[in-house]
């Protein structure tokens, strides 16, 4: 009863955060810790996620079956975890399709492993932004029960789902995603552009803003900056895709005719 208050506000927790409770309440002791977490354990109140990581179970609710929030879990996995990319477009609603898979940024991402048949999946903050301490340029602050996570917002994850479309699902999801969404602050996306420094991933974005000048009311003098980034030769959007694909000579960009084509439309 000592520690429901605890429970009630970390829906999930870390290992650490518990620890930190503990010592606020005048216990301390990894045994005292350790104690606590196998008792709530063994009488079903707590759910081990993996090792540091726990889920607290309401009472009278069936741990096997109640529901543990995946966007948390994702959050707490590292401690400066950042929900990205697919993740970050479900988070915001604009994803086109629900994924069971969850992708976070981190400095040390865990090893991918699966929980209740969700996958969740790390990968580290661009080389770039690490070099020019600029890792959380782009990353808000939310809430979720009661918890703070942080998420890449539109801005980036826009430029983050073009520049590795496989964490998004892949060319067909990241288009259809993308052109849910109505607005986007582009100076902000052309500064993360340059902050990102790729060649390839400017050219990326300014095709798509190319393609979607009206809609997005893009300016003259953002598809110019961008522009001035694009490979100075022929680069494939997806280095994969081998030979197949449409050369855009604007940007440089051998691009996967189905996006080219938008070959999904005709599948309507």
């Amino acid at each position: 009863m000592k520690h429901d208050a605890f429970f009630r506000r970390h829906p999930v927790f870390r290992g650490e955060e518990l620890a930190e409770h503990l010592s606020s309440s005048g216990r301390v002791g990894d045994r005292m810790q350790e104690s606590l977490v196998a008792y709530h354990t063994r009488t079903g109140r707590l759910v081990r996620i993996r090792r540091g990581l726990f889920a607290v179970i309401p009472p009278d609710a069936d741990g096997d079956t109640y529901p543990i929030d995946p966007y948390l879990v994702a959050s707490k996995l590292t401690p400066d975890s950042v929900l990205s990319h697919h993740t970050a477009l479900e988070f915001h609603g604009r994803a086109y399709s629900v994924w069971r898979q969850f992708t976070y940024l981190s400095s040390r991402p865990l090893d991918t492993f699966t929980f209740r048949s969700q996958v969740y999946r790390g990968t580290r903050f661009p080389e770039a932004l690490v070099r020019s301490g600029e890792e959380n340029f782009g990353v808000l602050t939310m809430e979720r029960a009661g918890l703070s996570l942080r998420v890449t917002s539109l801005e980036r994850t826009f430029v983050d789902v073009l520049d590795r479309p496989l964490l998004a699902g892949g060319w067909e999801e990241v288009w259809r995603s993308l052109e849910s969404i109505e607005f986007f602050n582009l100076d902000r996306i052309v500064e993360y552009v340059l902050l990102l420094g790729n060649a390839t991933t400017a050219a990326k974005v300014g095709f798509y803003l190319d393609q979607h000048r009206e809609a997005l009311m893009v300016e003259a003098r953002h598809i110019s900056e961008l522009r001035k980034e694009r490979p100075r030769q022929p680069h494939y959007t997806d280095r994969r895709s081998g030979g197949n694909g449409t050369f855009v000579a604007a940007w440089n960009l051998v691009v996967p005719t189905e996006v080219v084509e938008r070959s999904w439309e005709e599948m309507r």
